[in-house]
């Protein structure tokens, strides 16, 4: 019997492939123009699955046909269809701002992406970058191919069992269902790559995913060829153990760059969102190797110029570390045989210390030593950054570790509300988001009526979604759902709380002293009304332990239709509830929280943050943009501590957020809530959008990558020889190198110093001389070069440097030092020596 919703019995409806082509672009889950087409195949499944390829795959063939057959519904298809193809083919912002530059491809890595919930093989925060980041990198046409990893069940869905404890189930993600396609070979066979695993290879299968103009290509393992066990290898994100963990990894790394040399593209910039991927610029070094008849040393010189690390880790215990008989297991084989090194010489990689044979291989250090750059995703973190990576360079002081910052952004046309995005369109114009930067005036220009309304829509309708969730969430949990009717109130301020459920995010800190939130909940006078979502990690318990607290805590009478928690956290949840929240909470324990973007959303439609001074908070917050907590410092565990950032969380509620909310002027408008709300729209919503990241990105990351890629490579790497015999030498020759002395006299107003260094076995030309102060009193650090004065006449076979700096410092503060030179050297990321006067 054949299918009859098999594609080659859809391609006989005249006008479907149009429908398909739509349907597995995922451009229509941030433009929403489509949205009525869908609708009118099937509403509910529409607004139950937000999936176009389910409804083309669900509804008849005949209501299909029908469909296409009426000439308003044909019309708008295929005018929404023109539309897109004109779209992704004209030029955009980079096309006409970087067109001659020898950037072409950049290869995206990321063990999740968060592009729809139609395609769930995300988990949280990462993915949740990476999504917006390939949107955005669509919309401003760089030429940015995500890749990834396909997974089987993907991330966890939650429920919860009678007593309120959290229960992980692990739905089957169907490909048939999902927005992707196989991809496929010119002869039209699937594109299958291997790789080899401890006694066998196994086979990765292709797949292809449409992000507007971008692309993004995922693997799995699920192939039949393989054995059971190596099906699985894709089945959960981050479920199973290290082992499970290693296998994914060299998946993604390893598979994904063949994956990458399997489509003919040769990317100048390899970008790792997190080590995860880190394999990849392994990978990437042996494909120049086979290529240009190049040893593993060389390769790995010339191609880590065109790496790029993003670190999203706050605490060096988040890492992945694998022992190192596990490495030596499954990628011994690959060092010797494909690399040409030794298993030692790949695990001296992935250590602090090469030398220490019981030190587990980080995935972070590999991806520090086969980069290029390397940043934090917020101001903050890239100082945490440093300091967590300052062992690799010991003895430079830590504002020079090599770790820089890019704060990340959301991706605006995901998450705002329809009402926003016409709000918006009338104020900056429709492309906004697709070039450069939002007027902020355009911004103060729009009136408290129109942002009230906004406000007052978005709460409206946030609430009458979330009433329909909690009556399904009550009917599957056995209560009665006609109770989910009453609660809440479209006039009543509006708190919001959904994360991760972790401990160092301390989501209960509201909790802490219940009484007072009993309070806050269900003053008469001026009441509030909170909803909560998030989930914990199944091998969490604590942070299982703190949603069970709230759901205990939403039991107690004086709270019921105050306070809801709504289940299985999503980023279709997500999405409603940053359109309607007005007021966002965020109490991460600083300084562990590396960026966060949930609050970020909230800023197009109008919602206001109240966080601590963590991650992007701490370089976002003025007081007349929203509330704060902490003092930006870090405190560490102290319970003390949380207990006084309890009471000052409680204190604002109390005595600002809550009465400016309710405090109306004659028109009935709280005009200085208003006020807060237009302030944080104009100066806040461009900053933290991935479209300015990814501008970032570009022009101070990607671009200079291509650059140094391309020019360490030319002439058949020359640059790359002569750069890689100067390291050697550095290694060879580094402990000859030394300070004879260094005079110092102060007058006029100066110091003025002269240093005597001897270079040892190595030349001048490999070596710098400066002066350097370390940060103190309110002085930044800073360093000066000392100017070579050619042999010294002192002491023979040294040479004279001198320097002269203000006063203003003590002369006490400087230091000389000397440190690699090299004019294409990444110092001190690729040559960390330094000797210090004594």
């Amino acid at each position: 019997m054949n299918d009859p919703k098999s594609p080659s019995d859809w391609f006989k409806v005249d006008g479907v492939d149009s429908l398909v082509e739509l349907a597995l672009n995922l451009h229509w889950s941030w433009n929403h123009t489509a949205d009525e087409l869908w609708e009118a195949l099937d509403k509910d499944l529409w607004a139950t699955t937000q999936n176009p390829w389910v409804i083309l795959r669900t509804v008849s063939r005949e209501k299909i046909k029908a469909a296409l057959g009426t000439p308003e519904f044909r019309n708008k298809l295929d005018s929404l269809l023109q539309q897109n193809r004109d779209s992704y083919r004209a030029d955009a912002w980079f096309q006409h701002k970087h067109r001659d530059t020898a950037l072409t491809t950049i290869a995206y890595f990321s063990m999740e992406f968060m592009l729809t919930e139609a395609l769930p093989i995300y988990s949280g925060g990462l993915g949740n970058v990476a999504g917006d980041q390939m949107k955005a990198a669509s919309d401003l046409g760089v030429p940015v191919v995500g890749i990834g990893l396909l997974y089987g069940q993907g991330y966890f869905r939650q429920d919860f069992d009678s007593e309120g404890m959290q229960q992980a189930l692990y739905p089957v993600n169907d490909p048939g269902q999902l927005p992707i396609r196989p991809l496929r070979q010119s002869n039209g066979e699937w594109l299958r790559l291997q790789i080899q695993l401890p006694g066998s290879r196994i086979w990765l299968r292709c797949w292809e995913v449409s992000v507007g103009r971008a692309k993004l290509y995922l693997l799995d393992t699920n192939d039949f060829a393989n054995t059971a066990a190596h099906r699985g290898i894709t089945s959960e994100l981050y479920g199973g153990d290290a082992e499970m963990r290693l296998k994914q990894e060299i998946a993604l790394g390893i598979g994904g760059w063949r994956l990458l040399r399997a489509l003919g593209l040769a990317p100048e910039v390899c970008h790792l969102n997190e080590g995860h991927a880190a394999f990849a610029v392994l990978e990437r070094a042996r494909c120049y190797m086979e290529d240009h008849k190049k040893p593993f040393d060389l390769a790995m010189n010339i191609t880590r110029a065109g790496n790029l690390f993003t670190t999203h880790t706050a605490v060096s215990a988040g890492f992945d570390r694998f022992d190192p008989a596990l490495i030596r297991t499954y990628l011994s084989h690959y060092a010797v045989d494909e690399l040409a090194i030794s298993v030692d010489d790949l695990l001296a990689l992935g250590r602090q210390d090469p030398e220490d044979n019981s030190e587990p291989f980080n995935m972070a250090y590999l991806a520090v030593r086969g980069s290029g750059q390397i940043n934090g995703v917020s101001k903050l973190h890239g100082q945490v950054s440093r300091q967590i990576f300052q062992s690799l360079f010991p003895r430079w002081p830590r504002e020079e570790v090599p770790i820089g910052s890019v704060t990340n952004g959301i991706h605006v046309p995901t998450w705002d509300s329809a009402s926003a995005d016409a709000l918006w369109t009338s104020a900056c114009g429709a492309q906004r988001w697709r070039g450069s930067r939002p007027e902020e005036q355009d911004i103060r220009q729009i009136s408290d009526r129109q942002l009230w309304q906004l406000r007052t829509a978005g709460r409206k309708g946030l609430i009458e979604r979330m009433r329909k969730r909690y009556q399904c969430q009550l009917a599957a949990e056995g209560a009665d759902p006609s109770n989910a009717a009453g609660i809440f109130d479209d006039n009543v301020l509006t708190l919001g709380f959904a994360r991760r459920f972790a401990a160092y995010k301390r989501p209960n800190l509201l909790l802490h002293d219940t009484e007072r939130m009993v309070r806050l909940l269900s003053n008469p006078r001026c009441p509030v009304q909170l909803i909560l979502a998030g989930k914990a990690h199944p091998q969490d318990v604590p942070g299982q332990d703190l949603i069970k607290q709230w759901k205990d805590f939403i039991k107690r009478p004086e709270v019921q239709g105050r306070v809801v928690f709504l289940n299985d956290y999503d980023m279709m949840l997500a999405q409603e509830l940053v359109q309607g929240i007005d007021l966002w909470i965020n109490t991460p324990r600083r300084p562990w929280e590396a960026c966060g973007t949930s609050g970020m959303k909230v800023l197009v439609n109008g919602g206001l943050n109240l966080s601590e001074l963590d991650g992007w908070w701490a370089e976002a917050y003025t007081p007349e943009v929203g509330w704060a907590i902490g003092d930006g410092q870090e405190h560490g565990e102290d319970p003390g501590w949380d207990a006084k950032e309890a009471d000052t969380l409680y204190s604002l509620l109390e005595a600002e957020v809550i009465p400016e909310f309710y405090e109306r002027n004659k028109s009935g408008m709280p005009d200085k809530w208003l006020g807060r709300i237009r302030e944080s729209m104009a100066k806040l919503t461009p900053e933290f959008s991935a479209t300015r990241a990814i501008r970032e990105y570009t022009e101070s990351h990607y671009l200079p990558a291509a650059s140094r890629y391309h020019d360490r490579a030319a002439d058949d790497g020359a640059i790359g020889t002569g750069l890689l015999q100067w390291k050697q030498d550095l290694e060879r020759h580094w402990n000859t190198v030394h300070f004879v002395r260094v005079r110092i006299n102060t007058h006029d107003g100066q110091h003025f110093f002269q240093a005597d260094v001897t270079p040892g076995s190595l030349t001048p030309d490999h070596l710098r001389v400066e002066l350097y102060a370390d940060s103190a009193q309110g002085e930044s650090a800073c360093f000066e070069a000392m100017i070579a004065a050619g042999p010294s006449q002192d002491t023979p076979g040294s040479y004279a440097y001198s320097a002269q700096v203000s006063a203003t410092r003590p002369a006490s503060d400087y230091t000389a030092r000397i440190v690699p030179q090299h004019s294409n050297a990444l110092v001190p990321l690729e040559a960390g020596q330094i000797v210090w006067q004594r």
